[in-house]
């Protein structure tokens, strides 16, 4: 009699990670919809703008604009840092805090897009920034400052602060600065899953 399982070959396929993954199909499924209904998809969802505080809508559209892009290069741009970092945060922090991270600089960066900006906002940019930053805080908890830190936010949050003050373009600059902001803030604050093993 044959042994099936030793024979049985598993899919070499997996979903690895699951809330970066889900996220960027879900941002694909969005980016289909908004191009079917002529962009009505994502006014009405998934980009953060002044509106009533009344209409539930506002609400969702306070997490929803992450998933939210203007075009295929948009995503792209953005999805291709964000399947990058991504699962190695994932697999760093647990895919419990990840969307919790995700779902605060969602929430942060729109509010803060509101009160400075009468423009619609849309895209996974503060995210992918935020996690820019986050992946490179880790050694700053056993009190050492790592170099990639450094240059991280002298490239990046600098650069968006030049582009803020001499650049004008639909891109939010202080969008991308407050989801570096937050990564750091983040990679000090949550502990990660080797944080959380008990010491021998």
């Amino acid at each position: 009699m044959e042994d099936t399982q030793n024979t049985k070959k598993s899919f070499p396929i997996v979903y690895n990670s699951p809330v970066v993954l889900s996220f960027a199909l879900i941002s694909l499924a969005v980016l289909l919809i908004g191009q079917i209904t002529a962009n009505a998809s994502n006014i009405l969802l998934f980009s953060v703008y002044r509106s009533s505080m009344l209409s539930p809508l506002f609400y969702i559209r306070l997490f929803g604009h992450v998933l939210g892009h203007s075009g295929w290069s948009h995503y792209i741009g953005n999805m291709m840092l964000f399947l990058l970092i991504g699962p190695m945060l994932e697999e760093k922090y647990g895919s419990k805090d990840l969307l919790f991270m995700i779902l605060i600089t969602a929430f942060v960066t729109g509010i803060v897009h509101i009160i400075v900006s009468p423009a619609r906002l849309l895209g996974a940019s503060g995210v992918v920034f935020m996690m820019i930053t986050l992946s490179s805080v880790t050694s700053v908890k056993k009190g050492k400052i790592p170099l990639t830190l450094i240059f991280v936010v002298i490239l990046y949050i600098g650069q968006q602060i030049i582009n803020g003050i001499f650049v004008k373009d639909n891109i939010s600059q202080l969008t991308h600065i407050v989801g570096g902001v937050l990564g750091i803030v983040f990679g000090l604050v949550i502990p990660n899953l080797d944080d959380k093993k008990p010491r021998s």
